[in-house]
């Protein structure tokens, strides 16, 4: 057993797969979300990394109950199974964090399209200092159902050097207050902050499986124009990690919560206009489609693992795996195929597609070698 991987050998066959992965993968049935953001709204403080506008595109304002109604007239009609969920999703700031009667008033707005039937449910996120008894009780008589905690680190350390303003506790409280009050738990988390190592970002995933989630997500570090990191980056004082390296550990990232069977439900930033115009990103791991990419990884390694425990001399090796995951095994230009054959001697490796192969898993055909005629 390789770390995250289960190899075994039937036959002829080498059979590698992810641990902790149901068959179908970690997909599920997901609600269709209406997006509401409120950039930076109820925020104490600005983050070391934070830079709303640039991520949403949205400048920040009261965002009043006309424009959630605007939203959710917006996409509505982009919902085509009304037997999906349907979820208004408040992001961007800190929703614990309005006042009061602000809350209400958005809450308001989106339990009236609860009540009709337009909506399923409401989800926001928020910082884990705002979780408190008093605040869940201000929430009670709304339909809510899925609270997101951004915790960004575990570590203290790292936490300070972003200027988070808690500390690693105050999130084990908060996502025990969620979780007790009957709420559909979320965590958020960061890789490569000031002061991040892989190690202490493997030590946040594992603390953030012991407050039992319901689905995470991770967001490698970015340098966004008008934050804080921005001048720590000019003047030296920050280096972001490499695209590789963070595809490297985000993936270590996801083995951890699938050995926990912990949906992992988005990795990088969601591809956007505003993050794609000229400034926006001043450096930093980012790909328009990075969870592809350690999706394409974590096959790699995946693939690596079985092609280890082939008997030597074979004289062809074939990879099958789903259709659903053949251009995640292939790699961007073919690049885990080239790998592959380069790392183990290779010259007659394929992939092919394969229905018969459960998704998140692969096949390993191995023909031995040819038998020497005298």
């Amino acid at each position: 057993m390789t770390e995250g991987f289960t190899i075994r050998q039937a036959n002829s066959r080498i059979i590698a797969t992810i641990d902790g992965l149901p068959a179908g993968g970690q997909t599920g049935a997901r609600p269709f979300i209406i997006p509401v953001f409120i950039p930076m709204s109820g925020c104490p403080h600005r983050c070391a990394f934070c830079n709303q506008t640039a991520i949403t595109g949205v400048k920040p304002h009261a965002i009043s109950p006309s424009a959630v109604t605007r939203a959710i007239d917006t996409y509505l009609p982009f919902v085509r199974d009304r037997g999906r969920s349907v979820q208004i999703a408040f992001y961007g700031g800190n929703f614990l964090g309005l006042p009061e009667q602000h809350l209400h008033d958005l809450l308001a707005i989106a339990t009236a399209h609860v009540t009709c039937g337009d909506v399923t449910s409401i989800r926001f996120s928020t910082r884990p200092d705002t979780i408190t008894e008093s605040r869940l009780a201000a929430i009670r008589d709304f339909p809510v159902h899925t609270i997101e905690l951004g915790v960004q680190s575990m570590d203290d350390r790292v936490l300070a050097h972003a200027n988070r303003g808690h500390n690693a506790q105050c999130t084990v409280n908060a996502a025990r207050m969620v979780a007790s009050a009957g709420y559909a738990l979320g965590l958020q988390m960061m890789t490569g902050l000031p002061g991040d190592t892989p190690r202490s970002a493997l030590r946040t995933a594992r603390e953030l499986v012991s407050l039992a989630p319901d689905f995470v997500r991770i967001y490698p570090t970015l340098v966004l124009r008008q934050s804080r990191l921005a001048e720590a980056f000019r003047t030296g004082m920050y280096l972001p990690a490499s695209l590789h390296e963070t595809i490297a550990i985000v993936s270590r990232l996801f083995l951890v919560f699938a050995a926990a069977h912990i949906p992992v439900i988005r990795m990088g930033l969601q591809a956007d206009e505003a993050l794609a115009a000229p400034g926006a990103i001043l450096a930093g791991p980012y790909h328009p489609a990075f969870g592809e990419r350690v999706h394409s990884h974590l096959f790699y390694r995946l693939a690596e693992a079985a092609l280890a425990q082939a008997p030597r001399g074979a004289h062809a090796l074939n990879i099958r795996v789903h259709p659903r995951h053949l251009s995640r095994m292939i790699g961007t230009s073919r690049e885990n195929l080239t790998r592959l054959k380069a790392y183990f001697h290779l010259e007659n490796l394929s992939i092919q597609a394969d229905t018969g192969v459960t998704p998140h898993h692969l096949e390993v055909d191995i023909a031995p070698p040819p038998i020497a005629l005298n």
